[in-house]
């Protein structure tokens, strides 16, 4: 321990001496490793740690299984018959989202929710910290109206007050009871925002009619699997019920189960979408790190050049070559730990900025802090990043010749040394362009995306959702006079063009899809796709282009026959080669009723990307909002407005609330901001890629200076030789270049093949551009030269300035 100490201490005293080289080395090495320690914090919770929940890996998502593998939704009844039937799960329950308002307050709050089976919380293994869990008679049509609060609500809408339970509290103007409130620590993966819960209260009973909501495909469900059944088991038992009818639960066409049931762990569901990202983004991060160890190696085998004359001192006058090991061993540790906690501070800054930049479905955002795994992680790399760092410098010194150490002066390096170093910068040049070709595929990736026409106009439009509640809206006419109120009182507001209202916005997350039956179909099948209720003026507010016929106006009332227009490539690929004008249809809950008159198809409009940019789903129906069969409770509002769409926030505001001062207005954003964040993983992984690249590159100049540097150090008697004899400023500066150059050719070589087979992580993020996109790699590799020159001046400018005469005499 003695001895330890003694190292440390001298360790110490040579940092003090050399205060601008540990700078550098601390500042780099705390980059990398606060880096790598922000993006594990991110990378863990939602990849590596299991669920907050007791035996997370027995829980399953349970999904209907889409014609092409798709995951769909659940229906009531299904959910019941596999309730019924199954014998693996010890629980299973079915949810859906739910925005109550909290009214009694100044202005009413939306908050967000979830209806669920009684047995949600049962199914997850958490229970309530205050008060009770859901009973089954709770979860009955018509039963008692009770919710349970999340943590955070309880403490920021009714103060934390341990009385709470029992207490009624109103929501959309019923009152409601709370029975309980839950942990601070629980975290609802399913639905992170939501903060409140009540039972789903369908109704069982009627099955045989197939009109009803208990029939439709819009509840998620979730099951844990009994202790001593395997998931292989679990599967097989459902797959059993799928393809085994039973009178006591008839199955309508839609919900047939005949391709049977998709059955994933919750964590690998909840994952899926972003899990490449991720990995993609701690790979960048691992090569940050890397090359930052790269060029503090480099550094370190510079300064250990200097001091091999001590080196040689300390061996001849009896230190041992594992004495002198060791000592450069806790050089590089001590230096790594300072590194570390510097790292530290960077990794909290970076934790912050992950989670302002972090796309909206980004899952378990709350679990990403620096918490006990995280700095142990951190502690783990800093200890491996240390002796890492002193292998490499400490084999130099301990196996150099020691009667040439003794001769040599401090200045001069040694050329055996200048060859790993040029390795290294070779390395270092190799990572950077991985990164940096990963961070150009995306941005042209990006760029793509953008450049897509979304079918409308997204400039100087504001939207809004607004959704009624009460008892007072609980028949259509009063809905409807609702919203037409709230719309004449807009459009009478000084900067708007135009208002009007629709059922699904596009490129918001809305996903909304109906049946949509042709007369001309001779074996009466129906398509799915994306429904639009919309008011009159819609069409002109998003400057969606009208292909054919007229557009929905002010004339398609209830008692007027049902008008419908189509997207122009669903009615390209319904009538191909015919005008689809004129042509009947039955939308939605219309479809198979003989009783329901025909609606007729009066125009063609251009496509709308709904989901996103980069699919291709297209096919979509409008209709107006007041002759649909029923009148939505929720509605995007969409304002075009002649100046800036934002100022006008505040007027429209007021102008709906001047219609009802109880009604919760959400989501505001302007139509801009709508399609920027539809695109915001692809954004978000850009971000961190740039700044990783950028990091590799000045870093590889770095390196390249650094040994470019040492090089002319090292040659300073050859080039007074040279310029004794002859050599021009030219020829120096040739000569100094041309080895800066070569390194970075051959870096470009070792990086163009590595960027090759990683660039096959990005698959999944690039949209429009080929991984091996010759742009990109000729984009890059252009970039690196110009950088590789400018770190090779500055050396270079140092050689030609050397005088031959005052070196020959030095020697």
């Amino acid at each position: 321990m003695q001895i330890f100490f003694h190292d440390f201490r001298y360790a110490l005293r040579q940092l003090r001496k050399n205060p601008g080289f540990a700078c550098t080395a601390v500042l780099i090495l705390g980059l990398g490793i606060g880096a790598t320690t922000a993006i594990f914090s991110a990378v863990n919770p939602i990849l590596f740690e299991p669920l907050p929940y007791p035996h997370g890996s027995r829980i399953m998502m349970i999904w209907y299984a889409g014609g092409d593998g798709s995951r769909i939704p659940q229906t009531f009844h299904t959910n019941r018959e596999l309730v019924e039937r199954n014998h693996s799960f010890e629980a299973i329950a079915v949810m859906k989202p739910w925005e109550p308002a909290l009214t009694g307050a100044d202005h009413p709050e939306r908050i967000d929710g979830q209806k669920v089976s009684a047995s949600y919380f049962r199914t997850l293994g958490v229970a309530p910290a205050l008060g009770r869990d859901f009973r089954p008679s709770d979860d009955v049509l018509h039963g008692p109206r009770v919710v349970i609060l999340s943590d955070r609500s309880w403490r920021a809408y009714f103060g934390a007050d341990s009385a709470i339970v029992g207490r009624d509290i109103k929501l959309d103007d019923d009152n409601y009871t709370v029975i309980g409130v839950m942990p601070s620590a629980f975290d609802d993966v399913l639905a992170p925002s939501a903060e409140i819960w009540s039972p789903l209260q369908y109704d069982p009973g009627d099955i045989v009619s197939q009109q009803t909501r208990e029939w439709g495909h819009h509840l998620r469900m979730v099951g844990r699997v009994r202790p001593d059944i395997s998931v292989v088991q679990a599967r097989s038992d459902l797959d059993l019920i799928a393809r085994s009818r039973v009178p006591e639960f008839p199955r309508p066409a839609w919900a047939s189960l005949d391709r049977g049931l998709i059955v994933n762990r919750l964590q690998d569901d909840i994952v899926s979408g972003v899990k490449p990202a991720l990995l993609a983004v701690l790979g960048a991060v691992i090569l940050v790190l890397l090359i930052a160890c790269v060029n503090v190696t480099n550094l370190l085998l510079a300064r250990g050049a200097q001091r091999q004359g001590e080196f040689a001192m300390r061996a001849a006058l009896g230190a041992a070559r594992p004495r002198l090991i060791r000592q450069l061993l806790t050089e590089s540790l001590l230096l790594a730990f300072l590194g570390g906690a510097f790292g530290m501070f960077v990794a909290q800054f970076g934790i912050r900025a992950l989670v302002a930049l972090s796309p909206p479905g980004l899952p378990r955002v709350d679990a990403i802090r620096l918490d006990g795994t995280v700095f142990a992680f951190a502690l783990g790399i800093t200890a491996v990043v240390g002796l890492v760092l002193g292998l490499i410098p400490a084999r130099h010194a301990a196996g150099g010749d020691l009667h040439v150490g003794v001769q040599k002066n401090s200045v001069r390096t040694a050329s055996g040394q200048q060859w790993t170093r040029r390795s290294l910068v070779v390395a270092e040049v190799a990572i950077a362009l991985v990164l940096l070709v990963s961070a150009g595929l995306l941005l042209r990736s990006l760029q793509r995306l953008f450049v897509i026409d979304p079918g409308f106009d997204a400039s100087q439009v504001l939207t809004m959702q607004v959704q009624e509640s009460g008892h007072r809206f609980n028949d259509d006419g009063a809905r409807a006079r609702f919203f037409t109120q709230v719309l004449e009182a807009v459009r009478q507001i000084p900067g708007v063009a135009s208002a009007a209202f629709t059922s699904q916005l596009p490129l918001s997350g809305d996903f909304e899809s109906f049946g949509v039956q042709f007369q001309s179909d001779p074996n009466d099948n129906s398509e799915a796709g994306f429904r639009y209720a919309v008011s009159p003026g819609y069409f002109e507010a998003m400057h969606i282009p009208l292909r054919r016929g007229r557009l929905l106006d002010e004339h398609d009332v209830p008692d007027s026959p049902q008008a419908v227009l189509l997207s122009e490539s669903f009615a390209k690929r319904k009538f191909p080669g015919q005008d689809p004008l004129g042509q009947r249809v039955r939308v939605g809950p219309d479809i198979g009723r003989a009783d329901r008159p025909w609606a007729t198809i009066v125009g063609v409009v251009g496509d709308v990307k709904q989901a996103s940019l980069a699919l291709s789903e297209s096919d979509a129906f409008y209709t107006s909002t007041s002759q649909w069969s029923w009148v939505d409770n929720t509605q995007s509002l969409v304002i075009r407005a002649h100046g800036d769409a934002a100022a006008l926030t505040p007027a429209i505001k007021n102008a709906v609330w001047s219609v009802d001062r109880d009604q919760p207005i959400v989501r505001v954003a302007t139509m801009e901001n709508v399609l920027a964040t539809s695109e915001a993983e692809r954004k978000f992984v850009l971000i961190l890629f740039e700044a990783f690249g950028l990091v590799a590159l000045v870093l590889a100049a770095t390196g390249i200076y650094g040994v470019l540097s040492g090089s002319v150090t090292e040659r300073m008697r050859e080039i007074g030789v040279r310029v004794a004899v002859g050599a021009t400023r030219g020829d120096i500066l040739a000569l100094i270049i041309r080895q800066g150059i070569m390194l970075t050719v051959f870096g470009v070589m070792i990086g163009l093949a590595g960027a090759m087979a990683t660039s096959q992580a990005l698959i999944t993020l690039l949209f429009g551009v080929s991984r091996l996109d010759p742009v990109t790699y000729l984009g890059v590799i252009a970039l690196l030269a110009g950088v590789s020159l400018i770190a090779c001046g500055l050396p270079a400018w140092r050689a030609v300035q050397i005088d031959p005469a005052s070196t020959l005499r030095g020697e």
